[in-house]
């Protein structure tokens, strides 16, 4: 057995001592009070904390587990009968011949054993107890099941997000070296130019937000213009325009989660033979940040619809961080393909 398993079970036992160490000192207590005879008090009660105990575990590990759990009740209940007769025999007798002849002086008068107010007595006080115990062991048990269930989505959720976060790094440095491929086939002067701002990207996935929930709002505008300045070497005829109409210096968001959307854009717009334009607005409307872009197209072009893994990654990675806090459209108004994405703001200590 390793140090933390022998840790665990020592804190177990330590737990299980305490409870019927509080419960035995209460009981001796107050019967010990009631009655004015702590003497008698301090023995009964330890005889039936003798018996007790292996009755509610009994019942806890072997029955519970056994017929309850498998729904075979009938089962359970003769069990139970069965060893509250045993727990009955031993009580009365080890009563009987280690504290007195009476086995019930707490009664009225003189009682014998197997007299039926006795043996129902004797039975609905370990009832009691047994349903005590079992409260206190179920309520824990369901206490660090729900909190290891809790412990075990939390881990999937970062598993699932942080995959999410890796597949569009490769998706968008993918697009980027098809760029830059593509430029090297024309002999270009401006492949310097995109190598370094494809470093600085680069730099920002890789360093600048690793392991990170959030990061500030200015940097990912920053990390959108670094690729917008790659893509207009790309586009010549491209105008991109950001039009940020709100104080962001301490807004938080989750990191690349508009280059999707930006990149959707320069897709869109590539079908327009004319000026591709661009514009990216950005405000902050009832503590929700609004996040559009909007791009001309030609309708007559042949447009497809269907989403990239790019855009896909993003509602999911959306619906895990903000379940259904959030919104993301999409329209189009005459040669115009809009998308807007508000989502709740987070803001920096």
């Amino acid at each position: 057995m390793s140090k933390r398993k022998e840790r665990k079970f020592d804190n177990k036992l330590q737990n299980h001592f305490w409870f019927w160490g509080i419960y035995f000192l209460m009981n001796f207590l107050r019967w010990g009070a009631y009655f004015n005879d702590y003497e008698y008090s301090f023995k009964s009660n330890l005889i039936e904390f003798a018996i007790s105990i292996p009755f509610v575990y009994f019942n806890l590990f072997v029955l519970l587990p056994r017929y309850i759990l498998k729904s075979k009740y009938y089962k359970y209940a003769f069990g139970l009968l069965f060893s509250l007769m045993v727990f009955y025999l031993l009580k009365t007798g080890m009563t009987y011949f280690i504290i007195s002849e009476n086995i019930w002086p707490e009664a009225n008068r003189e009682y014998k054993p197997f007299e039926i107010n006795h043996i129902v007595a004797v039975c609905i006080g370990e009832l009691y107890v047994l349903a005590m115990a079992s409260s206190v062991y179920l309520t824990m048990t369901w206490l660090k099941v729900r909190g290891r269930n809790r412990a075990l989505r939390e881990e999937q959720f970062k598993i699932k997000l942080k995959n999410l976060k890796n597949q569009i790094k490769p998706h968008f440095f993918f697009n980027t070296l098809n760029n830059l491929y593509a430029l090297s086939l024309e002999s270009s002067d401006k492949v310097p130019d995109v190598i370094l701002k494809l470093s600085k990207l680069m730099e920002y996935v890789l360093y600048d937000i690793k392991e990170t929930k959030f990061v500030p709002l200015i940097k990912e505008i920053d990390y959108l213009q670094n690729y917008i300045e790659i893509e207009k070497l790309r586009f010549e005829n491209a105008e991109v325009t950001i039009n940020i109409e709100s104080n962001i210096d301490e807004v938080k968001v989750p990191p690349l989660l508009f280059i999707s959307l930006l990149e959707n854009a320069f897709k869109h717009g590539s079908y327009n033979n004319n000026r591709l334009r661009i514009k990216i607005n950005c405000k902050i409307i009832s503590n929700t940040l609004h996040f559009e872009i909007i791009n001309n197209f030609v309708p007559s072009q042949t447009y497809k619809s269907q989403k990239g893994i790019g855009l896909i990654n993003t509602e999911k990675r959306l619906k895990l961080i903000f379940k259904n806090n959030y919104s993301l459209e999409h329209q189009v108004k005459f040669n115009y393909y809009i998308i807007l994405l508000q989502i709740p703001i987070y803001n920096e200590d």
